[in-house]
């Protein structure tokens, strides 16, 4: 079945040249400059992508990182957007992201004339599009099941379609990628890879290619048994039979993984293996993850201050969810679909129900496993540089302003399909953030070597300029020389980086962290930053062990007004620190990252609702569909903020 898929696609490829050439950039830095993108974007091409909210392909969400405006729900009669919607600064790059799942499918379903466009599974997608989740979703991603009726008994009309939807997306990049020697934006080829186990657990990775060269199909989770089939794909397909092809496999929302995001790669259900995870399956798994995305539209997976481990990290308590799989959404499964039908395909045991995120959830948890299994096995499969991005659902990419946010469409759906009637989106959502990478150019190339290396911060969709170096002898003045960065980069490693060993002259490591606030735009000013953060853990005698330091910049007197939105307060343009580690053992595994956190601003609900004149004090100022403006868990002000990926200390063996 899948050579014909193969056939079909190299057809289909031929139609449009491949090309890996490009001009010298004009731009060219040696010293590496911050580049804001997005690695998670779905468009029209993805199941959960409601055609009420988008009718956007590939092609115009690269248009839309570019800086050009978008139309966006409510249609007319005829299909034409009435409302439009732009970014407010263009983005350097874009992965788009469409699920490799159904991409047959909803290329039948959304293309007159495609087979099976009037099979009922695709009419009930575009006339009654909640019904995609039991239709398909909870069908493929939690039966691995195809509609034979639909695909043909060995699915080969599904994966035959998915090809000519996989081409579709390599021709949309290749289009978009800016070859001449402005070298103004980058487009990768990309899929997201969506795997779901039990009841919803999240283990869900996008896939992000070098180049142009790329595997002839997206190999999705329903023909995949485990993440371990996901590597074998991309080492054979990719690596070791199309040579220049290379990836990085990016895993999103831990927060959602039911604790299982940081288990074994060869999980095939909600089944932990007894097993213990080897060498070969963890140096397999450093090589392809080398990124984590930290937070997006569905929240923070960095940690959770509700829990014991960080209640004394107030700032954890950020753009968390109360639940810990799809699942266990509190409304029901993605969509607001009755958690019933995900119930009958979940075997008893994997029965949906609502629980709280614990520790096994988040980030800092794989950063200090890491270190453990650093210590057994020689070997850190979750040596993770953070990034952040939207997983907008109506194709556009960077758009994570708190101001003007239209809703992220598909699973989470606005809350009217016309017009909208209240928040465009539920309470527990947000617009995203944005990755950030440092590159000498603005070039495939350049950009994908720095994901390799982890040189990549995230940010919640601001844009604050962040710098972190690890060395031994820093100076203490380093803040205020012109030539801070060249100094960072010469006497040690910038952010992603493993820190050489120290000598017997050296034994307190020394870090530089810098960050200057985002100057904004007019119609979207930047914020003041509030304080800089450093996150030391380490492995010692058997025992795991964290601090949480400020280094810079501390608590003032910003303040925002809920009632009008309007910011009040002292900040800092920019701040910087040399931080000494007395503490420092070098027998100790260890990492460090930084967070910077800038002044409150109201959260994009509140703007909507200052925007509506609700006061909560006053029912008649509380329209229909408004009245979570006042709902008791709405959480009002936000405070925007970066993470840099960290710095490792791993003594020699």
């Amino acid at each position: 079945m899948r050579s014909l898929t193969l056939l079909s696609s190299a057809a289909l490829l031929a139609s449009f040249a491949h090309t890996s050439t490009a001009q010298p950039c004009d731009n060219h830095d040696p010293l590496r400059r911050p580049h804001f993108g997005d690695t998670h974007v779905h468009t029209a091409w993805s199941f959960d992508a409601r055609s009420q909210d988008t009718r956007n392909k590939p092609d115009a969400a690269y248009r839309f990182a570019k800086g050009e405006a978008l139309g966006i729900k409510p249609y007319d009669e005829n299909d034409k957007p009435l409302r439009t919607i732009k970014i407010d600064r263009a983005l350097d790059f874009t992965a788009v992201t469409d699920h490799s799942e159904f991409m047959g499918e909803m290329r039948m379903c959304n293309v007159q004339g495609s087979p099976g466009y009037w099979h009922p599974v695709c009419m009930a997608h575009r006339y009654v599009p909640s019904t995609t989740f039991a239709t398909l979703a909870a069908m493929g991603l939690s039966g691995k099941m195809r509609w034979s009726s639909m695909c043909g008994d060995n699915h080969e009309v599904c994966l035959e379609q998915a090809t000519n939807t996989w081409a579709d997306v390599q021709r949309a990049a290749e289009e978009a990628y800016d070859r001449s020697s402005d070298c103004s934006f980058t487009s990768f080829i990309a899929y997201e890879w969506t795997a779901s186990v039990g009841s919803g657990q999240n283990l869900h990775h996008n896939v992000v290619f070098k180049n142009d060269k790329v595997p002839d199909y997206a190999l999705s989770w329903i023909d995949t048994p485990s993440q371990v089939d996901l590597w074998n794909y991309l080492e054979n397909e990719c690596v070791a039979n199309n040579p220049g092809c290379d990836a990085v496999v990016i895993p999103h929302n831990s927060n959602l993984s039911g604790g299982l995001m940081f288990e074994t790669a060869r999980l095939e259900n909600s089944t932990t293996p007894p097993e213990p995870v080897t060498r070969e399956e963890a140096e397999r798994r450093a090589r392809w993850n080398t990124l984590f995305e930290v937070m997006q539209h569905k929240g923070s997976s960095e940690c959770d201050s509700r829990l014991p481990v960080w209640s004394e990290d107030e700032y954890c308590d950020f753009e968390k969810l109360n639940y810990d799989t799809f699942g266990g959404k509190d409304s029901g499964t993605p969509g607001g679909l009755p958690l019933s039908w995900l119930a009958r395909l979940a075997p008893e045991e994997d029965q949906p129900v609502t629980k709280k995120p614990d520790a096994s959830n988040f980030l800092r948890y794989a950063l200090k496993k890491g270190l453990q299994q650093q210590e057994e096995l020689g070997v850190n499969s979750f040596k993770y540089g953070l990034v952040s991005s939207t997983d907008t659902h109506i194709a556009a990419p960077g758009l994570a302003m708190e101001k003007n946010h239209p809703g992220h469409g598909g699973a989470g759906m606005g809350a009217g399909d016309g017009v909208p009637v209240g928040l465009p989106d539920e309470l527990e959502y947000g617009p995203g953030g944005l990755a950030v990478l440092y590159a000498e150019e603005n070039t495939r190339e350049s950009l994908f070597a720095a994901m390799q290396r982890r040189e990549a911060y995230a940010t919640s969709g601001t844009r604050p300029v962040l710098r972190f170096f690890g060395g031994w002898d820093y100076p203490e003045d380093v803040c205020s020389a012109p030539d801070m960065v060249a100094q960072g980069y010469e006497g040690g490693v910038p952010m992603g980086g493993d820190m050489a060993a120290p000598d017997a002259d050296n034994t307190a490591p020394r870090f530089i962290v810098s960050a200057v606030a985002d100057a904004g735009t007019d119609e979207y000013p930047g914020m003041p930053l509030q304080r800089l953060q450093l996150i030391k853990r380490w492995y010692e005698d058997g025992e795991l062990h964290e601090k949480v330091l400020n280094v810079a910049g501390a608590d003032n007197d910003a303040t925002v007004d809920i009632n009008t939105c309007e910011t009040q307060g002292a900040g800092h343009g920019q701040l910087c620190s040399v931080w000494q580690d007395n503490d420092f053992d070098p027998e100790a595994q260890a990492f460090y990252y930084t967070r910077v956190l800038e002044n409150p601003t109201c959260r994009w609900s509140q703007l909507i609702c200052v925007d509506a004149g609700v006061r909560c004090d006053d029912p008649a100022t509380i329209p229909a569909g408004m009245e979570n403006c006042c709902a008791a868990d709405h959480k009002k002000v936000i405070q925007e903020r970066a993470w840099s990926s960290p710095i490792w200390h791993t003594p020699e063996a």
